[in-house]
């Protein structure tokens, strides 16, 4: 089982950086579900992204909370890059902001966890 779920772990980390760093490339070969949308794309990476990232994590941490809120976090960062990057073709002007603070409470969060685990282990 946790070969399975490492493999699927990977395939979703490498299919979100692919859409994340090559969203064109991404729409031609894999999701041609016409019109085109950069930043449609870039958010379909994000969230793969850190579906990915929850899988792999959860193979080598033991703390749900844990592994759940770094997963969100990394999304969030992931979505919040792509918001930042397409600012200048659409949506709100404070966008990239409010996603912005937003995947910086998550990290946080992770990090206090993160700090909360390590001191139950010690």
């Amino acid at each position: 089982m946790r070969v399975l779920v490492g493999i699927s772990a990977l395939v979703l980390v490498v299919s979100g950086l692919f859409a994340m760093l090559a969203p064109e490339t991404f729409f031609n070969t894999v999701a041609v579900y016409p019109p085109y949308n950069r930043h449609f794309i870039h958010d379909i990476g994000a969230f793969v992204l850190g579906l990915g990232s929850g899988l792999a994590l959860a193979l080598t941490w033991t703390d749900a909370l844990l592994v759940a809120l770094a997963a969100n976090a990394l999304g969030a960062v992931a979505h919040a890059v792509s918001h930042f990057v397409d600012r200048q073709l659409g949506g709100l002007p404070s966008d990239p902001v409010v996603m912005g603070v937003f995947a910086l409470l998550l990290v946080g969060l992770t990090l206090w966890r993160a700090s909360q685990v390590q001191r139950t282990s010690e």
